[in-house]
């Protein structure tokens, strides 16, 4: 990805967190979304068994999407830390247990039940034990989004995509706090979409950030909304009506009609934020086939953007989608 644009100087937006860093703890959203192994795995640690945990992260290796999906939600587990504490302790040079002894840490800290320092140390020591892994400055980037600056944000992310250039989740991250930046002049001229447009752009052809544009609208809805400067109703904004916003629509739809490596780890993240924009553009038949695939799988981000509740939200639209 070539550099990002200056920064400006200015304050965030006073907005909530995005809902990739959002707390659910309603148990209506499974974090785990379509993986039957960490599924496995994680019930498995929370009955004390780490073994299963050891040989998924063996078994993922080097596939650092999942490897990231996989640690963050082992992570979520109140108990995962004590765990992952005994497990370092009984392995301490396991790259595995430290690094999700430092998600676990960073989890904590998001949910304001650890200090942020002792979650940035513990990814410290994750990184230094496996240089090439982009999952310990995730954890450093979740922690910069909650509690840093925008230039630890811009530098955190440009230190793992060093190591992961199309790393799913931290584009995502940089995003939603790109979209905190106060716009001025036109509507579509907010510089996020110009970030999340380069990024699809020279991803390669197969990578979900094709749809990164569609997760700015979103992400720029949000804050627009927070912050009184659009409806909290999306469907009554005109936020998916200008033509920049037409033009992503119809490219990531086709882009996903035509994609053949349909199992990556958040594509489930990916096709719900595609179906919350089609059905706030009023385009119920392309959504429809959206809800179709996700089934299920409805994760809290973007349908929390909408100050109701995300599940009753995203029901809401499947059923107009559906004609039900």
């Amino acid at each position: 990805m070539s550099p990002l644009p200056p920064l400006l100087g200015a304050r965030r937006a006073p907005t909530d967190p995005s809902g990739e860093t959002a707390q659910d703890d309603s148990g209506a959203f499974d974090a785990a979304l379509d993986d039957a192994e960490l599924r496995t795995a994680r019930t498995a640690l929370a009955q004390g068994r780490r073994q299963a945990a050891r040989s998924l992260l063996v078994h993922t290796g080097d596939d650092w999407d999942r490897r990231g999906h996989r640690l963050t939600v082992l992570a979520r587990d109140p108990y995962a830390t004590a765990w992952a504490a005994d497990w370092l302790a009984a392995e301490p040079g396991s790259a595995d247990a430290a690094t999700l002894l430092a998600l676990a840490l960073v989890r904590r800290a998001l949910r304001g039940k650890e200090e942020p320092g002792r979650a940035r140390d513990a990814c410290g020591t994750a990184a230094a034990l496996a240089p090439a892994d982009p999952t310990p400055w995730l954890g450093l980037l979740l922690l910069a989004r909650a509690f840093g600056s925008e230039k630890a944000l811009l530098g955190t992310f440009a230190e793992l995509c060093r190591r992961h250039p199309e790393h799913h989740h931290a584009h995502h991250l940089l995003i939603a706090g790109l979209a905190e930046r106060p716009g001025g002049g036109r509507s579509e001229a907010h510089e996020v979409y110009d970030v999340a447009e380069l990024a699809a752009a020279e991803a390669p052809a197969d990578s979900p950030l094709a749809v990164l544009p569609v997760v700015a609208y979103a992400e720029r809805y949000r804050v627009l909304a927070a912050t009184g400067l659009a409806p909290g109703d999306p469907a009554a904004s005109r936020h998916w009506s200008g033509p920049r916003a037409r033009r992503i629509l119809r490219a990531s739809f086709d882009w996903w009609l035509e994609w053949e490596h349909d199992e990556h780890p958040r594509r489930h993240i990916d096709l719900n934020h595609l179906a919350f924009a089609l059905s706030c553009a009023g385009r119920p038949a392309e959504a429809a086939a959206l809800f179709q695939r996700i089934g299920e799988h409805a994760t809290p981000a973007p349908w929390s953007y909408t100050r109701r509740e995300p599940l009753a939200a995203f029901r809401a639209a499947r059923a107009r989608a559906l004609g039900q």
